[in-house]
């Protein structure tokens, strides 16, 4: 294990050599060179050594045999300097390989340490093995004088091998570190069978030094061709060996996989013919008219075809004809304008009959002259990538559990149905927005379960309505829309909305269940001249909910007074926002009276709204709209702290045993905000107000709503001290059961049975057993609405405590309300009724302040 990671980690560092040891051979093969200098008989150079040099440096180097990846050459000059060896000795043949390295090496790189490490490799080399030969065999000139010998023979291999040995180890050595590779797989990877080079060059060499001393200086120029003719043909064998390279090459480049396959195809056709035949995608050659020259076997198995069953064809027969025209543009591109390759989705035909998408790469082959020859496609099988983008697709626009159209896809038809109407005058379309009456009933008593399939049976029903160029969507819960496209008049769509109507009044089975629902739907026409698709929406939306106010099962047109009425309430709702804002509201105070006494017990706080254009406004113009925009909550919040703010101001104004307490009613969202404790909390706290002296009034309906979650927020309430009352009592849900559970203080008597007491004993009966009911609970009683005097005889004597009305005062503002308490300050009896002119002069009705 240990002995692994450290031959792993040395050979993750092997590259930081690479750099100190072409320095190191550039700078021992300067040493070689300048010592053959300093030794160099000038003597010995002639006119037969300078034609020799010039051959070797001017054309001798350009005449070369590239071996591996990485430019190292060996060229017909290395006969030369064997030549020159074996002529005129060691000092002469250094220089000239190291001249004739360094020459060759401009051509082919621009890095001067690479041409100096070239030129320092070959010196070093011939500098070995001509020191080497020279100790073994004597003199080396010598060996070419005389008759050719078994010792001659020797020299020229030996010479040959050796030269071979010290090339090879130092070329192989820097491979070694530039590709952090091991130095011996390196060596046999690229060097191992150049040594057949070196043995040729030196034979060559050794011939020819023989003839040159049989047959003069001329026996060199008539050898000079042939030997070219030998290494060119040499070299036509080494790119046939360059082959086994291939897969090595194709692995470290596979980022580059295209471009390389088109350089291999034109260097080789064999190495090709590997990556063709054993690729995993499919593979095809084929001429610019669509003939196949070639498939491999991976295209044919994705094609469903043989080899030969599929070169009979071509590549137009096995194209979707949807595609042959975006295919034959490729084509054209890439033969007379594309940069020579491109790449294109297209759909084939399988041979059983079905289609399959496929991502075809193509790059076009020309010849010398640049004329299109072939084209190398690459096709690679993206069917199950294509279906996996429908279904993103799909889901992106259409409903999941119908398959209907969303709200998006919904909206680009409504766009485009617009688009038409703007430039054809006769165009007319519309849209129906519907809603399923009673839906959540479904879903609370048999499960949502049900509740899909019900939606799922709804939306087949609803496309049976349509034609097929209409559009049937689903928004969401039980929301749908259907636009109706190019219609005649009006009449088609009311008749396409009772159509619809009919068929959703039909029971639907479900399971075991039998159910029955009927639809609301709002209908608006394009005829109306709509400018975005949403405002269209909208109005339907707006027909709609009108449709569902006015009883189930109904149909509603969007015409201009709708129109003004969704205007108006746009604008009520803007205006709203902007009251909340700038606090635009006030609180009037209606007082509580102690039934026995008159004397005021606390006072109810109401808000009203001082509109800018409309003056002071009831809350009934405002209260629901602040509901359903959630306005209430800012608004509540704000109520509650003033409220408590000015009884506290109250108590300390006007101190007495019994303090004065404050009634705020609660909204239903109010009631259910998660922070409504902390809110009353925090009004107290900052108010100075005791809890004891803030009653709380929530109405019947929105405890009933959900009686248990009611209780436990009561108890919470509680838990702070403040006082708890039930508004509207007897007008909501029945609330008796749970009556004795809910943990309130007061009972509020509705004015429907305090303002008819007088007209009829029914009515008289009905508070009795209210103030009955709660006495028996130990609760007290506020009666609303209180207008006689004998309305306030009648409760005093059936002991209600407290009694509210305009018999005692309408809604005053905090001035005025200041003024009847200081009036009313210790009197025993009726305090007369203030009409005060800020109030809204109507009967105040119980909103949630």
């Amino acid at each position: 294990m240990l002995t692994n990671i450290k031959l792993q980690f040395q050979s993750q560092n092997r590259e930081k050599y690479h750099q100190p040891y072409m320095r190191l051979v550039g700078a021992l093969g300067l040493v070689v060179s300048t010592y053959c200098v300093l030794t160099l008989s000038t003597a010995s150079i002639d006119v037969r050594f300078l034609v020799i040099a010039t051959v070797t440096i001017v054309f001798g180097s350009r005449l070369g045999i590239d071996f591996s990846s990485h430019k190292i050459q060996i060229t017909v000059s290395d006969t030369f300097i064997f030549l020159t060896l074996l002529l005129y000795g060691t000092e002469l043949a250094v220089l000239l390989a190291g001249a004739e390295a360094f020459s060759s090496s401009l051509r082919f790189s621009k890095l001067w340490r690479t041409r100096f490490f070239n030129g320092g490799l070959l010196a070093i080399s011939t500098f070995v093995t001509g020191t080497i030969t020279a100790a073994v065999f004597g003199p080396i000139p010598a060996l070419s004088q005389g008759p050719v010998s078994g010792d001659f023979i020797t020299a020229i291999c030996f010479i040959g091998g050796l030269q071979y040995a010290v090339n090879s180890f130092l070329a192989a050595r820097r491979e070694s570190f530039k590709l952090n590779l091991p130095f011996l797989e390196t060596w046999k990877s690229h060097f191992l069978w150049t040594s057949i080079t070196y043995f040729a060059g030196a034979s060559a060499a050794g011939v020819t030094s023989k003839l040159v001393q049989s047959n003069g200086y001329y026996a060199f120029l008539a050898l000079a061709p042939i030997l070219a003719i030998i290494y060119f043909t040499y070299q036509s064998y080494r790119k046939q060996l360059q082959a086994t390279l291939a897969q090595a090459e194709q692995a470290r480049r596979h980022a580059e996989e295209q471009r390389a396959i088109t350089q291999e195809l034109r260097q080789s056709e064999e190495q090709f013919r590997s990556s063709f035949d054993n690729a995993a995608i499919g593979m095809a050659l084929v001429l610019p008219n669509g003939k196949w020259l070639g498939v491999n076997p991976s295209l044919c198995v994705m094609l469903g075809y043989s080899e030969q069953e599929l070169l009979a064809l071509d590549m137009q027969s096995v194209m979707h004809p949807e595609q042959l025209g975006e295919h034959l543009a490729q084509i054209y591109h890439l033969s007379h304008e594309g940069p020579g390759s491109s790449t294109l989705e297209v759909r084939l035909l399988h041979k059983e009959g079905h289609t399959l998408w496929a991502q075809m790469s193509a790059s076009l082959v020309r010849d010398e002259q640049g004329q299109p020859m072939r084209i190398v496609y690459q096709v690679q099988d993206v069917t199950e990538r294509k279906r996996a983008e429908e279904q993103l697709l799909h889901a992106a626009y259409h409903d999941s559990l119908t398959g209907l159209a969303n709200r998006s896809l919904f909206t680009d038809h409504l766009r485009l149905a617009m688009e038409r109407a703007r430039r054809h005058d006769n165009h007319l379309f519309g849209v129906l927005f519907m809603d399923l009456d009673r839906f959540k009933n479904v879903n609370d008593s048999l499960g949502h379960a049900h509740g899909d399939q019900l939606l799922l049976a709804v939306s087949e029903r609803l496309q049976k309505c349509v034609r097929p160029e209409d559009t049937v969507a689903r928004f969401g819960g039980d929301e749908f829309a259907i636009l109706l496209n190019s219609i005649e008049n009006s009449i088609d769509v009311i008749r396409t909305a009772e159509r619809i109507q009919q068929m959703i009044s039909q029971p639907f089975t479900l399971g075991h269940h039998e159910i029955f629902t009927t639809a609301s739907v709002g209908i608006t026409l394009s005829s109306l001249g709509y400018a975005e698709a949403n405002e269209l929406l909208r109005d339907a939306d707006t027909a709609m909910y009108r449709a569902k106010a006015i009883g189930t099962g109904r149909f509603e047109v969007f015409d201009k007074v709708m129109h003004a009425r969704a205007v108006t309430a746009l604008k009520l709702e803007n205006d709203l926002r902007r009251a909340v804002e700038n606090e635009e509201f006030r609180i009037l105070y209606q007082p509580i009276v102690n039934t026995e006494s008159g004397a005021v017990a606390g006072f109810e706080a109401l808000i009203r709204w001082e509109h800018p254009e409309r003056g002071l406004t009831s809350p009934a113009e405002f209260i629901a709209a602040a509901e359903e925009t959630d306005l209430i909550i800012a608004m509540g919040e704000w109520v509650l702290g003033k409220a408590c703010h000015q009884a506290q101001q109250w108590q300390r104004q006007f101190p007495r045993d019994e303090q004065l307490f404050i009634s705020v009613n609660l909204s239903g969202k109010q009631f259910t905000q998660r922070d409504l404790v902390e809110m009353v909390e925090r009004a107290l706290r900052e108010s100075g107000l005791p809890p004891g002296c803030l009653k709380l009034e929530i109405t019947e309906t929105i405890l009933m709503e959900n009686a248990e979650v009611a209780i436990s927020m009561l108890k919470r309430l509680r838990t702070l001290g403040v006082q708890l009352g039930i508004d509207d009592f007897g007008t909501g849900y029945s609330s008796l059961s749970y009556l004795h559970r809910l943990p309130v203080n007061t009972l509020k008597v509705d004015r429907s049975f305090v303002g008819r007491m007088d007209e009829a004993a029914e009515y008289r009966e009905i508070v009795r057993t209210i103030v009955s009911l709660a006495h028996t609970l130990g609760l007290d009683v506020v009666a609303e609405g209180v207008e006689t005097a004998a309305q306030w005889s009648q409760l005093s004597a059936l002991s209600c405590e407290y009694s509210q009305g305009y018999f005692f005062a309408k809604p005053l503002s905090d001035d005025a309300a200041t003024k009847y308490l200081a009036e009313s300050q210790g009197a025993p009896a009726l305090v007369q009724p203030i009409d005060c002119e800020a109030s809204c002069g109507e009967p105040v009705e119980n909103y949630f302040m």
